[in-house]
């Protein structure tokens, strides 16, 4: 599109992206709606480094939603290995199960359809949207808000989300253009995960700088208290990825006894064995617990 005298703000990132984007396969132009798909729900929560050679393997054994669905849930608890929030496997599974069967097999491009299948909220939706179909909607992640919270608001920190003002918010700046409204989705969200991270941000390689409100108002520090992490150490967490990984290691149903020399506490380990199972991702039997087989 003809570019004006003055460039927007997204003109100036798209310009930056073009040149500074990390070479991630799932932003190749010949990729899937189904491999991108994956990555967006192996992204969830989860740095890109520990998501690279999982969903390459994932893609590699299951290339499309039939061949996904046609596969025990309990394959994909195994292949999500310690990724985090395991859930995903299981959610991902039911979804390709469910494009399948209503979709045949194609990974349908609207949000309507997309937020009818399971694990997939507003989020997920858009970026599958604007990702694999080009469709201009915007797509706001953490990233994305720290950008606009810092070069547009003046912020430090975007502060809680909202999904209608930080959608509102990012569609003030996105193109009107769907190839650049797509870029620059894309943009935004690399320029918060390499450039204006949330503790070292660094303003001397950002291409915004000269228009950013923040650095303008003297980078003024954020106000808001600093809520702690839960420690993942002694945590039920912790417990439940033990839990489950004698639960992939194993091909037999593993009982109580076997899992009790895993973790002493008691009560903490029949609590975790608990949500497990109420997730879905344990099944409990005669002779002890199993991944789901079906």
């Amino acid at each position: 599109m003809p570019r004006t005298a003055d460039p927007s703000f997204a003109d100036l990132v798209n310009d930056w992206f073009a040149h500074a984007a990390r070479p991630l396969p799932w932003r190749a132009a010949e990729i899937s709606p189904w491999a991108v798909l994956v990555s967006e729900f192996m992204l969830q929560q989860t740095q890109v480094a520990r998501v690279l050679p999982r969903w390459t393997a994932w893609l590699e054994r299951w290339p499309t939603p039939a061949a996904l669905a046609a596969a025990p849930p309990a394959d994909a608890v195994r292949a999500w290995d310690r990724l985090g929030y395991p859930r995903r496997a299981l959610w991902l599974h039911e979804a390709a199960t469910e494009i399948v069967e209503r979709h045949g097999g194609e990974v349908p491009a609207s949000i309507d359809e997309l937020l009818a299948l399971k694990g997939i909220g507003p989020y997920t939706a858009r970026a599958v949207a604007a990702f694999a179909f080009g469709e201009r909607h915007p797509v706001v992640d953490t990233n994305t808000r720290r950008v606009l919270a810092r070069a547009i608001e003046g912020r430090a920190h975007a502060g809680a989300p909202s999904t209608a003002r930080d959608l509102a918010a990012m569609d003030a700046q996105l193109p009107l253009d769907p190839e650049a409204a797509r870029r620059f989705n894309a943009a935004a969200m690399e320029l918060g995960a390499t450039v204006c991270t949330a503790r070292t941000p660094d303003c001397g390689g950002c291409p915004v700088r000269q228009r950013c409100a923040w650095v303008a108002a003297g980078c003024p520090a954020d106000e808001t208290p600093k809520r702690r992490q839960a420690r993942y150490e002694g945590s039920d967490r912790q417990v439940r990825g033990i839990v489950l990984a004698e639960l992939r290691a194993a091909h037999r149903p593993v009982d109580r006894a076997a899992l009790g020399t895993r973790w002493a506490d008691a009560e903490q380990l029949d609590r975790a064995l608990g949500t497990l199972v109420a997730d879905g991702l344990a099944v409990a039997g005669a002779d002890g617990y199993t991944l789901p087989e079906a």
